[in-house]
């Protein structure tokens, strides 16, 4: 870890962002963001637009919600041979054997249990579980007191929604979005959208 942390998006993504480098020491705070509006975020600059990123030095994190645009953003710093910051929350529970990838962010009050993988860039949001031995891939994002249980593996980009539950032992394919309060109690093999008790596909 650095003292400087430039982060990209400057939405409410980065304010936790933000408040979690805070919390983890960093000393400085940039934020670079597209939109003229953005002047400062949680009382830290906003630099400019993130095509800035190649002049600045320091530890990057990108803030943005969107898996394919934070993809984009966070292989084009590795291409530029930044260095990504992950963050973790100080109330974010890791079992042994966690392994967390590359620009990745566990939010407060995360309880993730053993063995579990957790790829690149992936969001693991204010008070998700993930239970023993699951696999997320790269880019995926367990919403807001979303939980996983034993043994679930998720393929990348795929969006685990607010309050939804996933039972133990299914995978969920790539490209999917799990609807807000969803029950998973079969394998997803199919990218779309899925919502409902069980969840079900939806057009």
């Amino acid at each position: 870890m650095s003292g400087r942390l430039i982060i990209l998006g400057a939405s409410g993504h980065g304010k936790v962002a933000a408040d979690i480098a805070m919390r983890s020491g960093y000393e400085e705070i940039l934020f670079l963001d597209d939109s003229p509006q953005a002047g400062s975020c949680l009382g830290w600059p906003v630099l400019g637009p993130v095509s800035e990123a190649e002049g600045l030095q320091g530890e990057f994190f990108v803030a943005i919600g969107n898996p394919a645009v934070r993809a984009r953003l966070q292989n084009r710093l590795e291409g530029q041979g930044k260095v990504l910051a992950t963050l973790i929350h100080p109330s974010a529970v890791l079992a042994a054997g966690v392994r967390v990838g590359r620009g990745s962010v566990l939010m407060a009050g995360v309880i993730v249990n053993p063995c579990v993988e957790i790829g690149a860039g992936c969001i693991l949001n204010t008070a998700a579980t993930v239970d023993h031995d699951c696999r997320l891939g790269d880019y995926v994002h367990v919403s807001v007191g979303a939980h996983l249980a034993g043994t679930v593996t998720v393929g990348a980009r795929s969006w685990i929604g607010v309050g939804a539950a996933v039972v133990n032992n299914v995978s969920i394919a790539s490209d999917c979005m799990i609807g807000a309060g969803a029950t998973v109690v079969r394998s997803v093999t199919e990218a779309g959208t899925y919502v409902g008790t069980p969840a079900r596909k939806i057009k």
